[in-house]
């Protein structure tokens, strides 16, 4: 009985044996060839890295355009299409900076996905239209030269004998008031919003709309189109009705 078992044993261990013996014989025969397949595998894969890096750094001065001019929100088919190249290409360079910058990766209703890059003025305005102004009345930017030269009625406390009432404006310094006034300069965000009567999230909602002037110019006091400049990231009139 011992014998048998002894046997079937031995036949096992030759069954393992050749095929380990063939694959000896078989990599001492071809090392050399494997080896160089190998080399030429991590080689081709270092060569792709390097094409990959020196695309890259010709795709980073547009992307940081688009940034700039979207406000930190850009999808593969903005990139694309601005880039003049392929889709698959551009969501693997997103994805690249996405995880090195730690950006926010938003679904859109019809499926699309936006990458969106939080930079320092991106949060400044976040945290501006965060702080909702009270409803304000429209203060006219323009002021007659009646008003000017007219003084404001005194209050309670400030009623004292006709000797001791402030001297009235001369001629020339209402006129001089008249030109600041009538000069205008840019607005922030607060200040427009003030200005048009609505909060500061909305004028930040809307800045970028192509109907931007009219809405604002609807709203304006005196009719004046408001236009706002990515540039300077301040508000500046187009016009006045009438």
């Amino acid at each position: 009985m011992s014998e048998k078992l002894i046997e079937g044993d031995g036949k096992a261990f030759l069954v393992l044996l050749l095929p380990i013996s063939f694959l000896i014989i078989f990599l001492v025969s071809t090392w050399k060839i494997l080896l160089a397949i190998i080399v030429l595998i991590i080689g081709f894969n270092l060569w792709q890295w390097y094409q990959w890096q020196q695309w890259s750094q010709r795709v980073n001065p547009i992307f940081h355009q688009m940034i700039r001019e979207n406000q930190g929100r850009l999808t593969p088919m903005d990139l694309a299409i601005r880039g003049n190249f392929s889709g698959t290409m551009a969501k693997r360079y997103l994805d690249g900076k996405a995880s090195e910058f730690g950006a926010s990766l938003i679904n859109s209703e019809d499926g699309g996905q936006s990458y969106y890059f939080i930079t320092a003025s991106i949060l400044g305005n976040i945290l501006d239209s965060s702080e909702p102004v009270k409803e304000l009345p429209a203060q006219p930017v323009v002021k007659t030269a009646r008003s000017l030269l007219a003084p404001p009625p005194p209050t309670p406390r400030e009623e004292e004998p006709e000797t001791e009432s402030l001297p009235k404006p001369t001629h020339e310094q209402a006129k001089q008031s008249l030109e600041k006034q009538l000069v205008f300069g840019s607005l922030i965000q607060s200040e427009l919003a003030k200005r048009l009567n609505v909060y500061s999230s909305t004028v930040y909602k809307r800045r970028n709309d192509p109907d931007f002037p009219e809405w604002s110019r609807s709203r304006d006091p005196d009719g004046i189109a408001w236009t706002f400049s990515e540039k300077a990231k301040e508000f500046f009139p187009l016009d006045k009705e009438g």
